[in-house]
């Protein structure tokens, strides 16, 4: 039996959409297709992805689909997805103790699946001929410059001709304009409403907007059907603009990046593409200048901002061997920086693409909105015809003073407004986040952060700097500190765990070479083992070493002492004999106290989870004034995390991959920004700064948006509330109505866009 081939992805870049409906139509015309599926449709992106089976339905009768419907659209190549890595140079890493239960395969050189998106290689697209939404040329005009402008001011000099004649000539001819401007006005609409029709899409606001203007006509309101339509042509200009603002919070991050780069070569410098930088080629980045993009600094020592892309407020010195991000600015002094991301790998392309990519996963109160749609749009319907029918034919009242009401009850029923409420809170939310290093996966994120109640911290790497440093070095007898710190960077040789490399920075800076070492195993939740000259040797938590009997009643005492002292104690020795103990200390971030302060402010309690000992933990978070689990497993830290969210929703804080279980298991897993190839697929959310402060602004982000949001179903239904009791009672007409519809989606777009400009930072 042949094989059925497998789905593969596809991606157009769609012009012209302004709110969700546009969405919403687009996604059910599509998905109608044979062999489509997985369609997501990004509004602020102008992105339609979907996944099509080969030899079903051809891409070009997906684009015709699209192009009736009065979108652009612009064919891309089909891409394949890979995994999304967190932008920064991330790596995995293990827990807090070195020699405790996290400290299991801390050699390991295991990655998480890395992810980027293909580049969009886009051909604009083109409208069909009533094509009233963006074009692609139409970008970066002026409103009167675009086709949607061109429409409103077409229709609204018919409409001025038409009272000019009002005035000046008599009324029936006068009539006959104002039909005209109707008729010439809504031709593109119905032609838009026919093929939403045809995509089994009766219920829109372009049906309802035609059928309201036909209507009108009809009964001899030709002059208010006319101006309908010029307020709907209006409606449109107004939300293509809200739109496009709030789409420039993303647009701004992609000009970040230089146009151009200097290139060294063979000791000159020539001027290329940013675009076109390879890995490894050589680039010059002068005072002032914009860094063109991801590297490491081979040459030179500068204050660099990396505001633009993380949002850090002050220049940080950097020289040889560090990071920089493309689009930072260099402040001070010239710099040689190697590329290491390509273009579209850069950290300032991921963060796009995440926010792009965050658009399309809905809160759950979006879900709602949308099927609530779905069903209230036939109800309105079905309440008009109502209103037509039943006063007439029930009380002999006049038919065209009912339908005349309702027709604007149509009109006033449209819910554009309520669609785009949560939306566009949504994208402005996202992208202001974005802007100050704040990453969340979309939209179910923001609510579930804002319903947070409790967060639990990892410890190093997290609430510490994750650099620890040996303090202490205590030799047993007959050992010297040489011979104790070449047999422990043996069996750490390798390792990139931050107590490995604690001990083996300090051997080295003793000038103490490794002895040489094989067959170094992790044994998990107690230490390392490797064969070490001709015998094996251990470095190994204080209890694991007591139970192999290396460690007496006396070196016991002397690891407490320095675990009550805040301090990791690892115990280096070999088959029975007790060579030493090292005893290493990592320091708590200088804001983790203040996140503390601020998290408790916001009514959010804290609790570390460590798999370090009881005292050093005990240590750690009495200085931060914190409760704290210690000893524990990445089971333990799982099931704990199960427990805690039975009272509520739990926020987890991690940056190793044995948090991966329980940033999962979280309401929301947030991954911070100093960790190493922590993966978006397991954290929900990403704080790309090295500040435990952004843990409380990530909270206050997502109140503020659940609060816009919430004000923007109130305008919206509360609008609609008044309109539609008005309209019945005879109040308010079609003009009204359209206006009131038109308004009330403006306003949600503008106070969403309020969002753009929140500071989390800013405690209430």
């Amino acid at each position: 039996m042949a094989q059925k081939s497998e789905a593969e992805s596809q991606e157009w870049t769609v012009s012209g959409m302004d709110c969700a409906s546009c969405a919403v139509k687009i996604r059910t015309a599509v998905e109608r297709l044979p062999g489509v599926s997985d369609v997501n449709v990004a509004v602020m992106a102008e992105k339609l992805t979907l996944k099509l089976e080969p030899g079903t339905t051809p891409r070009d009768k997906i684009e015709a689909a699209v192009t009736k419907l009065g979108f652009g659209i612009g064919a891309t190549k089909a891409k394949k997805p890979k995994a999304f890595v967190m932008p920064g140079a991330l790596e995995t890493r293990e827990d807090d103790d070195h020699a405790g239960p996290d400290h299991a395969d801390h050699g390991s050189s295991d990655s998480m699946a890395k992810a980027t998106a293909a580049p969009v290689d886009s051909e604009d697209g083109h409208g069909s001929p009533g094509h009233v939404h963006n074009d692609p040329a139409d970008r970066g005009k002026r409103w009167f410059e675009t086709g949607k402008g061109r429409l409103v001011i077409g229709t609204g000099l018919l409409l001025a001709a038409a009272w000019a004649v009002k005035l000046l000539a008599s009324e029936d001819i006068a009539n006959w304009a104002f039909i005209a401007a109707c008729i010439i006005g809504v031709a593109p609409i119905a032609r838009r409403a026919f093929a939403a029709l045809q995509a089994g899409m009766p219920f829109t606001i372009e049906g309802l907007m035609t059928i309201a203007a036909v209507g009108a006509l009809f009964i001899g309101a030709a002059e208010e059907a006319a101006l309908v339509v010029f307020l709907f042509a209006v409606g449109e200009v107004l939300e293509g603009v809200a739109a496009n603002k709030a789409r420039d919070g993303i647009r701004a991050l992609a000009n970040l990046i230089p146009k151009t780069a200097l290139v060294e070569e063979n000791g000159a410098t020539r001027e290329v593409a940013a675009d076109t930088l390879a890995i490894g080629q050589m680039v010059l980045v002068r005072p002032g200048d914009r860094v063109p993009a991801d590297g490491e600094i081979i040459e030179g020592t500068s204050g660099v901002d990396d505001s633009p892309v993380t949002g850090e407020s002050m220049p940080v010195t950097k020289g040889p061997g560090d990071a920089v991000f493309a689009g930072s600015i260099n402040t001070e002094a010239a710099l040689r920086v190697k590329v290491t991301k390509a273009a579209e790998d850069n950290t300032i392309a991921r963060i796009i693409k995440l926010v792009e990519e965050a658009e399309t996963s809905r809160a759950p109160t979006e879900r709602f909105i949308d099927k609530f749609s779905r069903i209230y749009m036939p109800a309105i319907v079905g309440v008009s015809l109502l209103v037509v029918l039943v006063p007439p034919l029930a009380f002999g009242q006049s038919w065209d003073t009912w339908i005349y009401r309702g027709l604007a009850l149509l009109l006033i029923g449209c819910p554009c407004a309520l669609v785009i409420s949560v939306p566009a809170s949504i994208a402005s939310s996202l992208s202001a986040g974005a802007r100050r290093g704040l990453l969340m996966k979309g939209g179910a994120v923001i609510e579930a952060t804002a319903k947070v109640s409790k967060v639990a911290f990892d410890k190093t790497g997290t609430l510490t700097h994750g650099r620890p440093v040996v303090t202490d070095v205590i030799v047993f007898d007959g050992v010297t500190e040489a011979e104790l710190l070449a047999v422990a960077a043996g069996v750490e040789n390798g390792s990139n765990h931050p107590l490995a490399l604690a001990i083996l920075n300090r051997a080295k800076e003793a000038g103490i070479a490794a002895l040489p070492s094989r067959e170094a195993k992790a044994i998990i939740g107690k230490g390392v083992e490797a064969i070490v000259g001709d015998a094996k040797a251990w470095v190994a938590s204080p209890r694991h070493a007591t139970d192999a009997g290396a460690l007496d009643g006396l070196g016991l005492r002397r690891t407490t002492q320095l675990e009550e002292e805040g301090k990791s104690a690892v115990v280096i020795y070999r088959e029975r004999r007790g060579l030493g103990i090292i005893a290493m200390r990592d320091e708590p971030r200088a804001d983790a106290i203040k996140a503390v302060q601020q998290l408790k402010a916001l009514g959010v309690g804290s609790v570390i989870l460590t798999g370090d000992n009881e005292r050093t933990a005990a240590a750690i978070a009495g200085s931060m004034g914190m409760d704290f689990r210690a000893d524990m497993m990445p089971e333990d830290k799982l099931n704990f995390i199960k427990t805690m969210a039975e009272g509520g929703g739990v926020m987890m804080i991690g940056d190793g991959i044995n948090d991966a279980p329980a940033l999962k298991q979280a309401s929301v897993g947030v991954a911070m920004g100093s960790g190493t190839d922590v993966a978006l697929e397991t954290a929900d959310a990403a704080i790309l700064r090295d500040k435990v402060t952004d843990v409380p602004g990530l909270i206050r982000l997502s109140r503020a948006t659940m609060a816009n949001i919430r004000q923007n179903v109130t305008i919206a239904l509360g609008l609609k509330a008044v309109f539609l009791v008005t309209t019945v009672f005879g109040m308010t007409g079609l003009w009204i109505a359209i206006l009131a519809d038109t308004g009330a989606t403006v306003l949600v777009t503008l106070n969403a866009l309020r969002l753009l400009r929140f500071n989390p930072e800013r405690e209430a």
